[in-house]
């Protein structure tokens, strides 16, 4: 089995001064995604650049403290490709791609970092030109190699992907066209949602994401917005899906899904 990690650290530094490394230790994953790093690369040299054994691979962003992604892997990629856009979300640090290419099979696993738009209107409009670059991007890999893309998507795309749908139906990451977009890329884009395809039923069970306003996580009114998107080929190997809330290393939880696909 290959055991594939998605986590939105919020954080490297507070991630791992919670316990992150032991856990990686004691569940020993072949890789792990990581999202919103918030750090630079002085940072992580020489502090982060592998954890429990796992090479880092980062996109970082050019703003201090701020997004930045990562893959963590046990295994030698054959190529690491950073960023997606040539441009506004590049500078963000949101897209590091590893490829394991062999003459049998074109593979990559991605950590992306979808913008939230929680904060106005500017950000907003922002992940919107994101998601209309992101799309066609992932179209094209589509067509080149298998894939599956892991990340905080900041998206719920249905009513039982959140606590209180009624009360987010005008609010970033449940808005009718952030939502139209996961139906789009599930449909005509050709993905799948791992996670759904192993669970299509889990409500409560299924948050990844909790705010860290009042008593949201100790109620569970979470939100799933962390997902695994994988090519159907890859989908088709999943096997075992968990969601890890015994601690607490970020506002988002692990989301891990072993695959019976061998590197």
């Amino acid at each position: 089995m290959f055991k594939l990690v998605s986590l939105n650290l919020n954080g490297i530094r507070s991630a791992t001064s919670k316990g992150l490394e032991a856990w990686i230790e004691q569940t020993r994953p072949d890789c792990i995604c990581v999202q919103e790093v918030k750090a630079q690369a002085p940072d992580v040299a020489g502090k982060f650049e592998s954890l429990a054994g796992l090479q880092g691979h980062f996109h970082f962003a050019e703003k201090k403290g701020y997004s930045g992604v990562g893959v963590y892997t046990r295994h030698t990629p054959s190529d690491v490709i950073v960023g997606f856009d040539g441009g506004e979300f590049d500078a963000e640090g949101r897209y590091v791609e590893l490829r394991f290419d062999t003459p049998q099979r074109k593979l990559s696993l991605i950590s992306c970092y979808f913008p939230s738009g929680s904060s106005g209107e500017d950000r907003q409009a922002a992940k919107y030109r994101f998601l209309d670059l992101i799309y066609p991007h992932l179209q094209t890999l589509r067509q080149q190699r298998e894939f599956i893309l892991c990340g905080d998507v900041n998206i719920a795309h249905k009513e039982m992907d959140l606590k209180n749908w009624k009360g987010n139906l005008k609010n970033s990451g449940f808005l009718p066209e952030e939502r139209a977009w996961m139906s789009k890329t599930l449909s005509e884009g050709g993905l799948v949602d791992v996670y759904r395809q192993l669970q299509p039923d889990a409500t409560d069970a299924a948050y990844t994401w909790w705010s860290n306003r009042g008593q949201a996580y100790a109620k569970n009114v979470g939100w799933r917005i962390d997902y695994h998107l994988a090519t159907p080929a890859l989908a088709a190997l999943a096997r075992r899906e968990s969601i890890y809330k015994g601690e607490k290393f970020s506002d988002h939880a692990p989301l891990t899904i072993d695959y019976e696909l061998g590197l």
